[in-house]
């Protein structure tokens, strides 16, 4: 259900093993969020829309729909087992709240806030709602206690404008979506799993999204394809959520960005705990940072802490020749207009 954004139709949900796709197109972002969910008049003029939302009625709201949508597959399940990947569109651009929502948020609106888009917490407000009617309708439907819940992110906030508004601020952390310092990678992770993760337990131990699917596995009771697991980088969360002063056997955790965004220029970085080493390729710039001290990585400490830095740049380079990690090159034909 919603946003799927892997590719054109050869790499669709169905091609992945998903028996119902409802949403699920080469996009990225839909064209509006109000039905009938299509247009040009954003993304370069490109037509976009969101299949298998039929027989709408104006004003319904995306975010909403794709619940429904969800809600009416979980009833189908009935008793027999289901997997649900539910990508809320919420709080992408383009960045529209439910009228009556936006004028409620608008009212809270003070100098001195560091949020000041009252669209984008419209936006998140509804997510919330919708969060909740999927957990409403496990209870009702008796199957909250044998169904575990996953919510995160893809990236962190978006921090610049759209429609000449700043979209959000990730404060304390740095930085934003598309960029490899804390605000652009730290992102929500939540999991429900009744009768075996204790109610509120928080474990401080580094994730990442690539972990989800070893876990799920490992949840499921099944082995998956041995083949496809040999190169896996993830590891099962399981013993975290049994556990959560439990640490997982894995040290470091490796991101490599080397493209430009509105954040950044192309850069790799590697996380080992509470130090964090990133390397910008144009102009070979190193930044080191101690998290557990400074997570908004004010403080440079490359030359503060060299031998550290230089163990952790050649864990770095490393690991980006071990994975055949594509870097850019410089293009000498280049001109600046």
């Amino acid at each position: 259900m919603g946003k799927w954004h892997l590719g054109n139709a050869e790499h669709y949900p169905e091609t992945h093993g998903f028996d119902v796709n409802i949403g699920g197109t080469v996009w990225g972002a839909p064209a509006t969020f109000f039905w009938p969910y299509r247009g040009s008049q954003l993304y370069g003029g490109e037509y976009r829309y969101v299949p298998g939302l039929h027989g709408g009625k104006p004003g319904e709201y995306l975010t909403d729909r794709l619940t429904d949508e969800a809600l009416k597959q979980i009833d189908a399940a009935g008793d027999r087992p289901f997997f649900l990947n539910l990508c809320y569109h919420t709080v992408h651009t383009p960045i529209e709240g439910k009228p009556e929502l936006v004028e409620r948020y608008r009212a809270k609106l003070r100098p001195g806030l560091r949020h000041q888009n009252a669209a984008y917490a419209a936006m998140v407000h509804s997510l919330d709602e919708n969060v909740g009617r999927l957990l409403e309708r496990l209870e009702r439907n008796g199957l909250a206690e044998r169904t575990v819940v996953v919510f995160t992110s893809d990236n962190g906030g978006y921090i610049n404008p759209f429609r000449r508004q700043v979209v959000t601020n990730n404060h304390p952390l740095r930085s934003g979506k598309g960029s490899l310092y804390e605000g652009g990678i730290r992102v929500p992770l939540l999991i429900r799993w009744p009768g075996v993760t204790p109610a509120g337990a928080v474990s401080d131990e580094p994730v990442s999204s690539i972990d989800l699917y070893p876990t799920i596995l490992e949840m499921a009771g099944l082995s998956g394809d041995p083949k496809h697991n040999a190169t896996v980088d993830g590891h099962s969360l399981v013993p975290l959520l049994k556990d959560p002063r439990a640490r997982l056997a894995r040290e470091e955790l490796f991101f490599h960005y080397p493209h430009y965004y509105a954040t950044t220029s192309p850069v790799s970085a590697i996380l080992a705990r509470d130090w964090k080493l990133l390397e910008y390729f144009e102009d070979g710039r190193v930044e080191f940072y101690n998290l557990g001290r400074d997570p908004s990585e004010t403080r440079n400490l490359a030359d503060a802490e060299p031998e550290v830095a230089r163990r952790l740049h050649e864990r770095l380079r490393a690991w980006r020749a071990s994975v055949n990690a594509q870097t850019p090159t410089p293009n000498p034909g280049w001109r600046r207009k």
